[in-house]
């Protein structure tokens, strides 16, 4: 394949791959692990006996996870760049209009994120708009956080800025703040086709950080030993998660199935894992049953058409 077409099948794998793996994921959410189908019974539509959740949302509808990475996306076209302000403001049309989400409809949205979101609409700036305890860690602006990375086309350092920028308006911490710098350095380094992507990000990391946020990373984010996780809702382990689950398979299909597999918060650890995975093995690689069977699509393509014609010119 020439080289400006891998490029773009990695660029729309990489955000079909999120989007397929969210909604492959919805139906297996809040599941442990022991009351999940098997892995070859993880399809959009789950077996007739299974207790699926969300059970009023047709197979193939993304969730929360997608429709936000659609506005930070849109965001993104439309300014030309992160403005932070702009984001929240499509934030707040998704959760009281549904914009971005699959038929306008709302019908999940993380604790912390619907708080933020509720400070926002109160005047609240949307930088300072999200939870910055300890407990303000849920994954939610990690779920989101890949279109930065395949839209961006500054220097490391500035990537790393924006991915920390863009967490602000739902998940203050330093430590959601970070886990997002080091999943698009992921992602960068994957759209290079670096064999060792994660290692390579993780590697560059800590010297595009201040003392208190370079701790931060150190402490909470990087781990040592090989790649697991629980499938939590956390963003340390949600990362993780996907990280175990890119390893754990050789193949886009493989990935969000162990991704899934971990139980828990199925759709994101799989929206997470499978936007990697996305970019790893490119959009022809999804299977075309996912790809058939992702609803939104009159959302999705333009937005997707975009990001390629913006990174080609």
């Amino acid at each position: 394949m020439h080289d400006a077409r891998v490029a773009a099948d990695r660029l729309r794998g990489g955000l079909y791959g999120l989007l397929v793996g969210d909604a492959l994921g919805v139906p297996y959410e809040f599941h442990p692990p022991g009351e999940l189908p098997a892995a070859a019974e993880l399809e959009m539509d789950p077996p007739p006996d299974f207790a699926r959740a969300h059970r009023g949302t047709p197979p193939g509808t993304f969730s929360d996870d997608g429709a936000q990475a659609l506005a930070l996306l849109a965001s993104l076209l439309d300014r030309g760049r992160l403005d932070v302000d702009d984001f929240g403001a499509r934030l707040v049309g998704w959760y009281e209009r549904g914009d971005y989400a699959v038929d306008g409809r709302v019908f999940d949205c993380g604790i912390q994120t619907r708080r933020a979101i509720e400070r926002m609409k109160a005047g609240a700036p949307a930088a300072s708009a999200g939870g910055a305890g300890e407990r303000d860690n849920g994954n939610g602006s990690l779920m989101r956080v890949l279109p930065l990375a395949l839209f961006h086309d500054g220097d490391d350092a500035a990537l790393v800025r924006d991915a920390m920028a863009q967490s602000g308006p739902t998940h203050a911490h330093p430590r959601s703040r970070v886990a997002c710098a080091l999943y698009c350095l992921w992602a960068r380094r994957e759209l290079a086709g670096d064999p060792l992507a994660y290692e390579s990000a993780a590697a560059a990391l800590p010297a595009l950080l201040d003392g208190a946020l370079a701790e931060e990373l150190a402490r909470h984010v990087l781990a040592d030993g090989p790649p697991r996780g629980r499938g939590s809702g956390y963003v340390v382990d949600c990362l993780h998660s996907a990280r175990f689950a890119c390893a754990a398979a050789s193949s886009y299909e493989g990935v969000v199935k162990a991704a899934i597999a971990l139980g828990d918060d199925t759709d994101t650890t799989a929206c997470v894992a499978g936007g990697i995975a996305g970019i790893r093995f490119g959009e022809v690689n999804i299977p075309e049953r996912f790809r058939a069977a992702l609803r939104g699509r009159e959302i999705v393509d333009p937005l997707a058409d975009r990001l390629v014609a913006r990174r080609a010119g």
